[in-house]
This record gives C-alpha cells, sequence and structure tokens, in this order.
C-alpha cells in the first residue's frame, strides 16, 4: 500500500472507523504490525488519530525507533490500528496483539510502549485489559511514554459537542440536520472529549510524559500544544508552564502537537529516561 493511500485510509478510519468496523467493511484497518522484527527488547509505537506509522518519521526518513535501535540497541515496532474505533476497543485488540507477540517470540524479555496522542489512551487501556486477564506481556512492561496524550481530554472535542447539543436545541429542521451532520464523529474522537481517564496508571510501570506549548506563552496557558492542554498532556502533573517539573515530565516550548512525534528533542528526552536506572 502506497503512503498517500494509507494517509487516506486512515483518516476514513478516524472519521467512520467504528462504522466501518462494525459494518464489516473492508476498508477498515485491522491492529497489526505495520514494520519492525522483535527482538530481547522491544519498543512499540502507536500512532495518533487519522495517522499512520509515517506519523514518527522526520524529514531524513529516521524516527524515535531507529534512533532507539541504533542508540540503545531496542527493536522498534510500528503499529497502525483503526483510530475511529472506541479507545477501549483499541485497548483490547492491543493487548491480544502483544499476548501474541510474546507467545511467538519468547526471546523478548523487555517492553517499552510509547503512544503520540490517542495511542496513549490505547496503551493505558491495554495495560489494564492485560492486568485484569493477567496476560503475560504485562510484566515485560518497564516504561511507558505517552506524548501529546490528552489524558484529560481535548476542549476541542467537548466544544464540538455543546455546539451539536445547541443546535439541536433549535426548533429548525435545518438545523437539526446541522446537528445530526455534526456529531457524525467516530466513537474514537468522543473518547478525546473525556475529562478524566477511566483507568489509573498501573503502579509497576513507569510513566513518562511529553507536551509540547505553542508560543506565545499566554496562548499556550490555554490551549498547550494547540490540541491537548498542559494539564491534560501531563496527566494533571503540570497544568503552569513555568511550574518546576517533575522528573517524568517534559515540556517543550514552541512545539505543536504533530510536531511532538518527530522532534529531535522529544527523542533525547525518551533516550534519556531509557538510559537512566
Amino acid at each position: 500500500m502506497g503512503a498517500k493511500l494509507g494517509a487516506a485510509l486512515a483518516i476514513l478510519n478516524g472519521a467512520v472507523g467504528d462504522y466501518l468496523h462494525g459494518t464489516g467493511n473492508g476498508l477498515a484497518i485491522e491492529m497489526s504490525v505495520a514494520r519492525g522484527v522483535p527482538g530481547p527488547r522491544v519498543v512499540v509505537f502507536l500512532h495518533g488519530l487519522m495517522c499512520t506509522e509515517d506519523v514518527w518519521s522526520f524529514p531524513d526518513g529516521s524516527d524515535y525507533g531507529a534512533l532507539l535501535e541504533r542508540d540503545l540497541f531496542v527493536s522498534p515496532l510500528y503499529l497502525r490500528f483503526n483510530t475511529g474505533r472506541r479507545v477501549a476497543e483499541s485497548g483490547v485488540e492491543l493487548a491480544r496483539l502483544l499476548e501474541q507477540l510474546v507467545e511467538q517470540h519468547p526471546e523478548i524479555r523487555e517492553i517499552l510502549l510509547v503512544g503520540f496522542s490517542m495511542g496513549g489512551l490505547v496503551v493505558r487501556s491495554a495495560t489494564h485489559v492485560a492486568s485484569d486477564a493477567k496476560m503475560r506481556w504485562l510484566s515485560l512492561v518497564t516504561r511507558a511514554f505517552y506524548v501529546g496524550t490528552p489524558h484529560l481530554g481535548s476542549p476541542w472535542e467537548r466544544l464540538g459537542r455543546g455546539l451539536v447539543e445547541l443546535l439541536r436545541g433549535i426548533d429548525d429542521p435545518y438545523t437539526g440536520l446541522a446537528a445530526e451532520l455534526a456529531d457524525v464523529r467516530s466513537g474514537g474522537i468522543k473518547d478525546l472529549g473525556d475529562p478524566a481517564h477511566p483507568f489509573p496508571l498501573l503502579p509497576a510501570i513507569r510513566h513518562h510524559f511529553v507536551a509540547g506549548l505553542v508560543e506565545p506563552r499566554y496562548v499556550a496557558r490555554l490551549i498547550g500544544d494547540a490540541l491537548v492542554p498542559l494539564a491534560s498532556g501531563t496527566n494533571g502533573a503540570v497544568s503552569d508552564p513555568d511550574a518546576v517539573l517533575p522528573h517524568h515530565v517534559k515540556i517543550l516550548p514552541g512545539v505543536a502537537h504533530m510536531t511532538l512525534a518527530h522532534h529531535p528533542h522529544v527523542y533525547e528526552q525518551l533516550r534519556a529516561w531509557c538510559e537512566a536506572a
């Protein structure tokens, strides 16, 4: 599949992927390892809404996984999934995929998880699925990295919900139709508005958060990286850009949401956390 076709399918799945899956449409993306070969230490990458694994790529073709493989001898695995499905459903799929992976590759002894935006929410969901089902792979996870993940939701999705309700309250058939059209958003998109993630962070895993801030600073206080507010991106750990940061949080001024998936400073921080005892 070409990159352009893959990107188009990713957008379609992000918009109406739950419908495609529910109707058995062949355009629905099934979660799978898009590329990568497992080794003793693996790092698993999950992209965000309407993206593919290509979102991680730098202009020169490298990415966080390739750099970690070069510097720390970690084997990267890049997943592709239907971002229009509910986060909880994708979490189940991820948990099953990782369980199958460790069964087929008993040489795996350590797993690192990296989720960008929605991908981070799927990581959280999958760890709880694995915990409840006592899946073997969970005991191999040492660290989870959340890059631009809306742990406390995104105000833009909540704004969309409010607009739909406002339009529905107007006694006019055309406005009502506009409301119905505006509400044609996938379950995955709607999950991004949830102000609190239903699953707490598992204490056996070291959790790290990377958040961006647009400029100027007074704007960043309101919208964070333009899509995810600072408090949401840090799971509530930081709300003030000028605050002293805990060791498990990294804030990058001047870096907007999508750029977090392929920025050299993000890689530097991921590597530093991986090297820390």
